[in-house]
């Protein structure tokens, strides 16, 4: 069988938010997995089952030290899901010497807790971080201290991204229609401080349309298992960041996607979200004279199933898939050492990440 592959679904046309199949009929079309891009661009496509700890060569087996559990939270090293070998991950700290590479996480960094230890040469430590500079502390003393950068920021020696879209495999099948919806507009909210842009944007938002709003912000804990009940239940989601910053683009974006709902996004500009995801896979604020005017275009799509549904197109080709925190970046900082075997140095952390990334919340 050649490697693009014809697929016969029957498409459902869904009316309402209850979801209920007025017709449908079979729609065929062609997919090449190989010739299609990964948005969000990644290192490694996430390939399950494998272990990123796996032994290859001896001689090429690279020693990952972890210096510290980022925000405290242990994972395990069995059950990664990249396809790489030759990687020994480890917490043994006896092992400094050796290794060739030694996570730092930023948020958890004491400097009187680093390596006292001369650094060998063949050493990299690798500065990790997830959140954004709004809330991450700057500290002058972090210069000259890291060899490679590993964040969401789309020029980090190691990319980590929050998610990506991959396309869909035979395996996958394909996305043929919309879970059942209940409700317009969602949010999920536990960060609430007045001077964000996105509380002050949902404050005139909700002036002029209705928002089921959920999490510890309104005095209620979302369990896993909640969440995906809130996330295929919507039609749509306010995928608001809590600061707007370069690249910043979390899970708030690509969990939505994964579960059905159709991100509303306040952050970085559009042409930011369309390097991870296609243009009309999603609705930007920015869009929009006022949140006004974005309330009578969600009611507009809400009595318009065949406009809303152009939303899904992008599911015929791709899927959403989220990162694994911890985990991720230090299967990926593996895999780029694999790769990149030069001498490499950073010199000015603080100007990189938060001076030249400057934003309003």
């Amino acid at each position: 069988m050649s490697s693009s592959v014809w697929k016969s679904v029957y498409v459902r046309i869904v009316v309402g938010v209850l979801g209920v199949t007025l017709f449908s009929w079979p729609v065929f079309f062609t997919y090449n997995s190989e010739s299609l891009p990964t948005y969000g661009l990644s290192l490694i496509s996430p390939k399950p089952p494998a272990n990123c700890s796996r032994v290859g060569k001896d001689e090429d087996e690279l020693i990952i030290l972890i210096w510290m559990w980022p925000f405290g939270s242990k994972f395990g090293f069995s059950y990664a899901h990249y396809d790489i070998t030759g990687c020994h991950l480890t917490t043994n700290k006896t092992l400094y010497s050796k290794a060739h590479a030694v996570m730092i996480h930023h948020r958890n960094i004491l400097l009187k807790t680093l390596p006292k230890e001369p650094r060998p040469y063949f050493q990299k430590w690798v500065w990790y971080n997830l959140e954004s500079p709004t809330n991450t502390r700057k500290s002058p003393a972090l210069n000259d201290l890291f060899n490679l950068t590993c964040s969401y920021r789309r020029d980090s020696d190691v990319l980590t991204p929050y998610g990506s879209l991959v396309p869909i495999s035979e395996e996958d099948g394909l996305f043929t229609r919309v879970p059942m919806k209940e409700r317009l507009v969602c949010w999920i909210v536990s960060n609430w401080n007045s001077r964000y842009k996105r509380i002050q944007y949902y404050n005139e938002l909700k002036k002029h349309i209705e928002i089921k709003t959920y999490g510890r912000a309104f005095g209620e804990y979302i369990s896993n298992d909640k969440y995906i009940e809130i996330m295929t239940s919507c039609k749509f989601y306010l995928s608001f960041e809590n600061s707007i910053h370069k690249d910043y683009i979390t899970e708030k974006f690509f969990r939505p996607m994964e579960y059905g709902a159709v991100p509303v996004v306040l952050g970085p500009p559009r042409q930011n979200y369309e390097i991870h995801a296609p243009g009309h896979a999603f609705i930007h604020v920015d869009d929009f004279p006022s949140p006004k005017e974005l309330a009578e275009r969600l009611k507009h799509l809400d009595q318009h199933t065949d406009e809303y549904m152009d939303f899904f197109e992008w599911r015929n080709s791709f899927k959403a898939v989220s990162g694994r925190f911890g985990l991720e970046q230090t299967c990926r900082t593996c895999h780029y050492l694999k790769k990149q075997k030069r001498y490499q140095v950073f010199r000015d952390l603080n100007k990189w990440f938060w001076d030249t990334n400057v934003t309003n919340p």
